[in-house]
Order: C-alpha cells, then sequence, then structure tokens
C-alpha cells in the first residue's frame, strides 16, 4: 500500500468516526485488528472493536478535529495525533457522574496496515487523568 493510500485509509476512518458510522469504521479494520487502549489492554477482533466502540458512543459524543496524518515509507505504518471534543452523556463505570460536561483531549493513534488494505493494529495513547479532570468539571 503506498502513503497516498494509507493517508486515504485514515481519513476515510475520520469520517466514519466523526459520523457515527459505526459499520463504516469498521470495515476499514482488519479482521484480527489489534485494539490497544490505555486502562484496558489490548483487545483482538473487528467485531470486539466495534462493540466497544458502541459501547464508549452511549456515553460520549464526540469528533476528531486538527487532525494530523503521518505514514511510514511504503504506507505499512502510521500515526495520527488529534483532539478528541465532545461531551460525556452517560456516566461510565470509574468516571465522574455525567451531566454532558465538555472535554478536550489531545489523542495519538499508532497504526499498522495489513496487505489487505486494513488497519491492523490501533494503539491509542492520551491521558485518562486529563480525562477524568475534563469530566469533574
Amino acid at each position: 500500500m503506498s502513503e497516498a493510500e494509507t493517508r486515504a485509509l485514515i481519513e476515510s476512518a475520520f469520517t466514519a468516526f466523526n459520523a457515527g458510522e459505526l459499520e463504516a469504521l469498521a470495515a476499514r479494520l482488519s479482521e484480527n485488528v489489534a485494539f490497544d487502549l490505555p486502562g484496558i489492554g489490548r483487545i483482538i477482533g473487528r467485531e470486539i472493536f466495534h462493540w466497544h466502540l458502541g459501547r464508549l458512543s452511549r456515553h460520549f459524543r464526540a469528533q476528531a478535529a486538527d487532525i494530523a496524518i503521518m505514514t511510514a515509507p511504503g504506507g505499512v505504518r502510521a500515526a495520527t495525533e488529534f483532539t478528541l471534543r465532545g461531551n460525556y452523556l452517560a456516566t461510565m463505570e470509574g468516571l465522574p457522574g455525567a451531566e454532558g460536561q465538555g472535554f478536550a483531549l489531545s489523542v495519538g493513534v499508532f497504526m499498522d496496515i495489513d496487505d489487505d488494505a486494513g488497519l491492523s493494529r490501533l494503539t491509542i495513547c492520551f491521558d485518562p487523568g486529563a480525562l477524568r479532570t475534563a469530566l469533574q468539571g
């Protein structure tokens, strides 16, 4: 996959995420995608990833903004940095009570792209303490 194709894949994934189209986002993932998230660890599989995003969408409405995409030569790896902006809609275990609080969180994602042009690894990096502080109001 070329660097331009990798960039287009990532841009389409963010477009789907920002539109709340979880099915379209999941379609850009490889079947055995590895998803690393602070506080949760690694989960493997497109269906589990899709379930997890659906679960999060019940608690949060968010969009990625100020997206910067970086690709490695050959397009097999990439990274993004962006600001996740949104609202906290329903209380999630381990977090403060939800009252529609707004938040803005700096996020980085490291990605691998497989031979079938799917995202095969997403390692998401953010400061959980910054999110908790934002949600405390």
